[in-house]
C-alpha cells in the first residue's frame, strides 16, 4: 500500500534509459531535471503509480513545461514482439538447413560440422568514424527543438549512417541499443527500498560509506539473520519469560543506516504513515509557488515536536554505535531525522540508540548521570526557558537509562554486524546479551576477519575449551579471545550476482562491471551451553529399560 502512488514530498529513483538510477525528493510546483533526457515538473508525477515508465512529452508552443506520458507495454516491448527468433537447429530438413547455409556463406562464416550457420562475422567491415553524417552541431540542434520523444532523432542517427547495411543483426541491435540509451526520453519512477538504495549508493555514489554492501548480499544478510514481525501481546503479558518473543533485534550498523533500513522495512516500521490521499488525477503544475502555497505544501506533512514518543516494547531495533551520535544518514531518503524523529514515524518508537561506553560502563558515561533533582516549589520560582531545559534533561536521562538497562538485560533475538572493528571483540561483548537459538550475522567486505572468527568458534576451540575450562575473568585470553561454546555451526559464505553477455562464441561477464569487494558474511546460531556434567549410560537388558521408564534416565 505504501508503494503504490507517487506521494509529495518523498523521495522516487528514476531510473534512465541508461540504466543508471537518479534519486529526487518530489516537492510540488518543482521542476525536475534529468540531465540531456530533459525536464519536467514534479506536480506530473505526483499521484502517479510506480514502477510505470514515462515518456516525457514535447514543449508546447503556448506552454513552457514538459508533459509526461505513460509507456504501455505494448510500446515497450515492441521490438522484442517484432522480433522473430528463429535457429537453424529447429529446421527439420538437413537439406533445408544446408542450401541456406550455402546461400548465405558469404555473409555467415561459422557454421558447424553438419554446415548449420551458427554466426555471422564482421570482419571485412572497417570502422569509420566518417560513416555516420550527422554532425554533434545537427544532433544538438535536433535536441534543443524537443520534437518527439527521442525516436526521431535515433531513426535520424540510423538513417543518416552510411555504413548501416553492412553490420550484422548484432551489430545493428547493439548500435541502436547505444543510440536509445543516449537520446531517448523516458524514465522509470520506482520507490526507494533499501535493496535499491545499496544499487544506488554502490554505483552512482561513494561505495565505501556503506562498506559496499550489495543488494544480494543484503538480501542474505536478511535471509541469515531471520528479522521479522512478532505479533506483539497485552501489557498483562509481558512478563519476564516471555520479553524475548518480542521481536528485539541488537544492530551493530556502520553503512549509514543501510542495514536498520533493510531491517526496519522486515519489521514493517520503516515507512511513515502517509495523510496525503491521492486524487483522481495528478495535480496540475502551477505558477512558481509563493510563501503561502508552501506553507500548505509543508502543512501537509507532520511537523517533528522536540518531546518523543515513548518506546516501543516489541519489534524494536536497538543499534550499537561508537561515536556520541549514530550514524544514519541515508533514513532521511524515508523521511526520517535521528537528531529530530518526527513522532508519526515508527522508528522513532521502535529505533533505540546507545554507544559501547553507555552499554560497557554506563558509569563513565554524562548522559547516564541523574540530572539533580529539584523540589516543585523551586521549580516554580525558575524561568519557563530554564524549566523546559530541565525537564528535557530529565526525560532523556530516563530515555537513555531505559534503553541501556534494557539491553545489558539481553534476551535478543538476532545480531547482525557490519563494522569496520573487529568482529572477534564485537561478538565477545554481544553473544552473550542473545537469547538461545539466535541468529548471529557479521558482514565484512574482505574474508580474512571472518575466518579468523570461525576458526575461533570452531569444533576444535570449543573441545579444548571444554576438556581445560579457563575461569570467566581470565577470558578474553589470546588462546580464546571469545567464548567458543556460545555459538554452534559457524560458517563463511560469499553471493554475488554478475551479469554475463550469452552469445554463441562470446559468452562471458560483462566487461563494464562494476569491481570493489566480493563481500562475505559470516553466520551462527546462539546455544545455552548445558550447566554440569552430562553422562550417558548404556543398556543391556529389558529390565534396565523397564526400570528407568519408572524411575526416569539420571543425568
Amino acid at each position: 500500500m505504501e508503494h503504490q502512488v507517487i506521494r509529495p514530498n518523498l523521495y522516487v529513483v528514476l531510473r534512465l534509459p541508461s540504466g543508471s538510477l537518479t534519486l529526487h525528493e518530489i516537492k510540488p510546483n518543482t521542476l525536475i531535471s534529468l540531465g540531456k533526457y530533459g525536464s519536467f515538473q514534479s506536480n506530473f508525477l505526483i499521484g502517479r503509480p510506480y514502477h510505470y515508465t514515462y515518456e516525457i512529452l514535447d514543449k508546447a508552443d503556448d506552454n513552457t513545461r514538459s508533459g509526461l506520458r505513460v509507456v504501455s507495454p505494448s510500446e515497450l516491448y515492441a521490438d522484442i514482439k517484432d522480433e522473430e527468433v528463429s535457429t537453424p537447429a529447429d529446421l527439420e530438413d538437413d537439406e533445408q538447413v544446408n542450401n541456406d547455409a550455402k546461400e548465405s556463406r558469404a555473409q555467415f562464416e561459422v557454421v558447424d560440422q553438419k554446415g548449420e550457420v551458427l554466426l555471422r562475422t564482421n570482419r571485412n567491415i572497417v570502422d569509420d568514424a566518417r560513416s555516420q553524417t550527422m554532425t554533434m552541431e545537427e544532433i544538438e540542434m535536433l535536441k534543443a527543438e524537443g520534437k518527439g520523444s527521442g525516436k526521431d532523432l535515433i531513426a535520424k542517427i540510423l538513417d543518416s549512417h552510411s555504413a548501416l547495411d553492412q553490420k550484422t543483426a548484432f551489430a545493428l541491435a547493439k548500435y541502436t541499443l547505444r543510440k536509445t540509451k543516449k537520446y531517448l526520453r523516458r524514465f522509470t519512477a520506482l520507490p526507494v527500498d533499501p535493496p535499491l538504495l545499496a544499487k544506488w549508493m554502490l554505483t552512482e555514489k561513494d561505495a565505501s560509506k556503506t562498506m559496499e554492501l550489495r543488494e544480494e548480499t543484503l538480501a542474505l544478510i536478511g535471509s541469515w539473520s531471520n528479522i521479522h514481525f512478532t505479533q506483539a501481546q497485552t501489557e498483562e503479558h509481558l512478563s519476564e519469560p516471555l520479553r524475548s518473543n518480542h521481536g528485539r533485534w541488537l544492530i551493530v550498523d556502520e553503512t549509514g543506516g543501510l542495514l536498520v533500513a533493510a531491517a526496519a522495512e522486515k519489521i514493517g516500521i520503516l515507512h511513515p504513515p502517509s495523510p496525503w490521499k491521492p486524487t483522481a488525477k495528478p495535480a496540475q503544475p502551477e505558477e512558481p509557488s509563493t510563501d503561502q502555497d508552501n506553507n500548505d505544501i509543508q502543512n501537509s506533512q507532520p511537523i517533528p515536536t522536540k518531546r518523543r514518543s515513548p518506546l516501543a516494547p516489541s519489534n524494536t531495533i536497538t543499534l550499537i554505535h561508537a561515536n556520541s551520535q549514530p550514524n544514519l544518514s541515508l533514513l532521511r531518503y524515508f523521511n526520517f531525522d535521528a537528531a529530530n524523529p518526527p513522532p508519526s514515524h515508527p522508528l522513532s518508537r521502535h529505533l533505540k540508540t546507545l554507544s559501547w561506553l553507555q552499554l560497557l560502563h554506563p558509569d563513565d558515561d554524562n548522559a547516564c548521570t541523574e540530572p539533580q533533582i529539584v523540589p516543585p516549589e523551586v521549580l516554580q520560582t525558575w524561568k519557563s526557558g530554564k524549566r523546559s531545559n530541565y525537564h528535557r534533561k530529565r526525560r532523556r536521562w530516563e530515555r537513555i537509562t531505559s534503553i541501556v538497562s534494557e539491553t545489558r538485560e539481553g534476551g535478543f533475538d538476532g545480531l547482525v554486524v557490519a563494522s569496520f572493528m573487529n568482529p572477534t571483540t564485537i561478538l565477545h561483548h554481544l553473544v552473550p546479551l542473545l537469547r538461545g537459538a539466535a541468529q548471529v550475522v557479521v558482514y565484512s567486505p574482505s574474508i580474512e576477519s571472518l575466518v579468523e572468527l570461525a576458526d575461533y568458534y570452531s569444533t576444535a576451540r570449543r573441545v579444548a575449551y571444554l576438556n581445560d575450562p579457563p575461569a570467566p575473568e581470565a577470558m578474553p585470553m589470546e588462546d580464546f579471545p571469545v567464548n567458543p561454546t556460545l555459538l554452534l555451526a559457524p560458517t563463511v559464505q560469499t553471493i554475488r550476482c554478475r551479469p554475463w553477455q550469452v552469445l554463441p562464441g562470446r559468452t562471458h561477464p560483462v566487461m563494464t562491471g562494476k569491481g570493489g569487494a566480493e563481500g562475505y558474511v559470516f553466520t551462527a546460531t546462539r546455544v545455552l551451553p548445558a550447566e554440569g556434567g552430562v553422562e550417558a549410560r548404556g543398556v543391556e537388558d529389558m529390565d534396565v529399560v523397564e526400570d528407568m521408564e519408572k524411575g526416569g534416565m539420571r543425568s
